[in-house]
This record gives structure tokens, sequence and C-alpha cells, in this order.
């Protein structure tokens, strides 16, 4: 039995070779074979005289197996994947590629690049799958939405404690502003906020999540109930009097965009802090300032639909003092004192008012107000002290002695049980000393 070679073809050169073996045969002209698959008549002839040679094996380009001219060399190679093991690892074929462009002059594609982790055995952390979202459309103008979050993560990767990335992203763009703080609360919230104002504006609204610090849990008020409002947190009330509309989601996919911002922070803004050694949130703010978010930005942001930019002009510290800051009321005493954070407080003007307002600031300090009107007020530094009843103290080998006509110093006296009876003749008990 004679074995028959296999012979590779692609779907191309298969479609080729049965138009050529037709002008072989005599069925169709070489002219018409070439109009067919789109060669010379000068090109079909050669492919005829390789095919009366070869046989079916002559229609196969002659470069198949051989290595392309235009390869990139094996030192080249060896090289990248040695630094991409040395300084990159756990870095995806993507970052990795531009690490490699950026730092050491070598430029490869990420195709390139992920096939050669792949014959390495170079391991990395891919996507995961994703599950199925109503797409929606973006805004149209720069400052018409942000999107707002923390993300809590080890950014440090155990060279600080933990900490919170506090981003922005403008919904039109994808351009990002972040900054670290200890913890995800009012204060940072505001602090950041008060920053990106600073740059870029006071943007129309904001989209976030319902976290007790952006969406209180407090139960409405008689008064709030009574004007159909709804208890606000500290940072909810402070963008609501900046004219910021609010707008809460209900689920981490609703904010998409800020969400799958921090999944790249996490993978390359970490390793950006690794290569860099930076092991303090002061350090991390100064790197994402100067170098992270404007090359970051400058790589992922796009053009809006128009051009208009809807963020309101920065409307001054004055302003954002007096907003930006947790408010509260207090009850006025009669001697004209409140207690505010186990301090106590002594106005320096007679006032007519039940409540007053007490704000505390980004940087500590304190200020009263009552009907928008700025009070004077000094900090009782030494709290008065109330006198304490002495207790009786016990003297060791003293013991009290009760008087002569106390109770317990009264004869004894024992008493009968007799029956006696009442005006209408009914018996009635009684008690009778012997």
């Amino acid at each position: 039995m004679v074995e028959k070679d296999i012979i590779e073809m692609s779907g191309r050169e298969l479609s080729r070779l049965y138009i050529v073996k037709q002008a072989l045969e005599k069925e169709i002209t070489q002219i018409k074979a070439g109009e067919l698959i789109g060669l010379s008549d000068r090109q079909i002839r050669r492919l005829l005289k390789r095919l009366r040679k070869e046989g079916d094996a002559g229609i196969r380009h002659r470069s198949r197996g051989r290595p392309s001219n235009r390869r990139i060399p094996k030192r080249i190679k060896d090289k990248a994947i040695m630094v991409c093991r040395k300084h990159y690892v756990g870095f995806g074929p993507t970052f990795a590629a531009e690490k490699l462009m950026k730092d050491h002059g070598i430029s490869l594609s990420e195709e390139t690049l992920r096939r050669w982790f792949k014959e390495a055995d170079i391991t990395y952390e891919g996507r995961k799958g994703r599950h199925h979202r109503q797409w929606r459309e973006r805004k149209a103008h720069v400052g018409e939405m942000i999107q707002m979050d923390g993300s809590h993560h080890d950014w440090f990767e155990g060279r600080s404690d933990s900490c919170v990335l506090m981003a922005y992203i403008d919904d039109a763009t994808g351009r990002v502003y972040a900054r670290f703080y200890d913890y995800e609360g009012t204060y940072p919230a505001m602090d950041s906020f008060w920053r990106y104002i600073e740059r870029y504006g006071i943007p129309q609204s904001v989209y976030l999540d319902r976290h007790t610090t952006y969406k209180s849990k407090a139960k409405p008020t008689i008064e709030e109930e009574l004007s159909g409002k709804e208890p606000q947190s500290q940072y909810e009330r402070a963008l609501s009097e900046l004219g910021v509309r609010v707008i809460h989601a209900y689920s981490p996919q609703a904010k998409g965009r800020i969400e799958r911002s921090f999944r790249t922070f996490q993978d390359r803004l970490i390793k950006e802090m690794r290569l860099k050694n930076i092991r303090s949130i002061e350090g991390a703010n100064r790197f994402l300032d100067s170098d992270y978010l404007p090359e970051h930005n400058e790589k992922f942001c796009i053009a809006p639909l128009y051009d208009a930019d809807l963020h309101r002009p920065n409307p001054g510290k004055r302003v954002l003092v007096s907003t930006l800051c947790v408010k509260e009321l207090r009850t006025l005493r009669n001697d004209f004192t409140i207690a505010h954070n186990t301090k106590l407080y002594q106005m320096l003007e007679k006032i007519r008012a039940r409540k007053v307002v007490v704000a505390t600031r980004l940087d500590g300090t304190v200020e009263i107000t009552h009907e928008g009107r700025k009070l004077e007020y000094r900090e009782i530094a030494i709290r008065p002290r109330t006198e304490k009843r002495k207790k009786a103290v016990l003297v060791k080998g003293h013991r009290h002695m009760p008087a002569k006509d106390h109770p317990w110093k009264l004869p004894f006296k024992p008493q009968r049980r007799v029956a006696s009876e009442t005006s209408n003749g009914v018996p009635e008990s009684a008690y009778e000393h012997r």
C-alpha cells in the first residue's frame, strides 16, 4: 500500500489550486484564471509550471515553514523575557509592553509579548468573565456628571498600612482625579472634593453609592416629615449647598466607569508605586499629582461629544470653608454656654436663641453661627466641678454607736393576736400587747 503525503494548505491556496487546475486542463484560459484569483497571466504561467513539476504542493507559498525575514532577533526576545521576569512580575502583556518601551527602549506589540509569555510559561492575572449589563450612553459635556467612590485596598503591598483611594471620574471623557486617605469618611470626602473644585470647578452632578458617608441612614425627624424632606448626610448637605445634584446608585455596576478605573489602578498604579518604592500616603499623593494621573489621563481620556465645559467656577475659599464642613445643632444653655465634642464654649454676646449651629472645619477649627451670623465665643479650658457629697469613711478601729433611744436599743415587746368587735358587731382581729 502506497502512503500518501498530507499537504497543508490554506483556504486561499485551495481555491487557487482549483482555478489553476482548470487552466492546466485548458478548461479556461490563463487570462481568465488570472482574473478569477487576482493574479497576472505571467504569474499563472509560473504556477502552471510548478504544478507540472511538483504536483499539488506547487501551489503552496514558498515562505511556508521558513522563519520570517522580519522576525524579532532572539537576543531582543531573551532580553525582554529576562527583564519581565526580574522587574515586571505579575504585569500583563499590555502594561509590560508599555514599560519595556518607556524604561528599556524595547518596542514590542502586546500580542507578541503575550505569545512569548505563553511560550516562557510566565503567568499573569487575566480578566474575569463579565456579566451582561445594559449600556448607558456617556454624558455629552465635561462636568455634566462625575462618578465618585473610594477603594479600600493594600495599595502599598505590605510596605505600609492599608488605605483608601478616593477617586473622581468625568463621565463624558473618563478624566480621573484621585487622592489617598487613611479612611473613607466625611472629612476625606470633603477634602478630596475641595481639591477637585480647585482643579476643575464645581460639577453639575455627582454619581455615588449609598455608603453612610454619602447617604444618611437616620430616620427623618418630625420637621423633615412635615416638610417632605429626607435626612441628609454631611457630605450630601455640603454638595446641595454648593448647588450640586447628588445621585445615589443602587449597585456597583450602575457606576461602572469608576469601578473599572479602580481595577486599572489596582493593576497599574500598584506596580508603578512598587517600582518607585513608595511607602507612605504623602509620597503616593505626590506621585499621583506629578506623574501618574497626567500620564493616565493622556492615555485613557477621550474627547467629549461637545466642547462646552459645564463646570462652574471655583466660588473661592470663603464659600468652600463655610460649606465643606460638619455642621451640627447645639442647645444654648441659660448661662450662654454650649457643649460640643466634650468641650464647653462660652458665648461672648447675648443672643435670643435656643439652638445654634456649630461648624467644624476641615482644619479642626470651630465656627458658631445663628441664622447665618457668626458668633464670638471662647473655649472654657477648665470646666467647673460640682462638689460631691462626701461619703462616710470608716476609720480603722472605730465603730459607730447608735443613740440610746434608737429602736434597736428599745426592749422587745411581743404581741398577741386578739379578736374585737366593731360597732356593727362584726369581730375584728387586732394586736394587743401582753
